[in-house]
């Protein structure tokens, strides 16, 4: 059976319970769904946080998240992908991001989950303003996560 990944990039927020039961409600080739979840935190470095925005070139990023969750779908056995990313203003304890890797068994699955969030902290393109007391400013790429991402590099 082929699958098709479901990858969205929206303001709004979404329901967690509700899009693992969108991939599997009806399903019986599903014997694993492993999910992680971003939240907005409430402070980085010990300093509130007001708010995150994040921005993203239309077209663009849904294309390169595609091109990542064919190549999560050509790696390991997954019978269902979704990948639902927010832009926009977003407030502390607010979903960010939403990966569902699904498959007979949960190796797989927790495998493409970790590729595919290893990928979109390191080298999606969203664009991340932080508000705080201080004012507003662009969040800086992390070496850890570049080093999380390149450990995926086929050799």
């Amino acid at each position: 059976m082929s699958i098709t990944a479901t990858i969205r990039i929206q303001e709004s927020d979404f329901d967690v319970g509700q899009e693992i039961a969108a991939l599997t409600t009806g399903r019986t080739d599903i014997g694993a769904v492993v999910s992680f979840s971003g939240i907005c935190r409430g402070s980085e470095n010990g300093e509130p946080i007001a708010a995150l925005t994040l921005e993203h070139y239309p077209g663009m990023a849904e294309a390169e998240i595609k091109r990542h969750a064919d190549e999560a779908m050509s790696r390991w056995p997954l019978t269902g992908l979704t990948v639902i990313h927010r832009v926009g203003r977003i407030t502390p304890g607010e979903n960010i991001v939403v990966v569902l890797a699904a498959s007979r068994h949960r190796q797989a699955a927790f495998q493409a989950a970790e590729f595919l969030m290893d990928y979109l902290k390191a080298n999606a393109p969203f664009w991340k303003c932080e508000e705080s007391r201080k004012g507003t400013s662009w969040i800086e790429a992390r070496d850890h996560d570049d080093a999380a991402a390149a450990r995926w590099t086929k050799s």
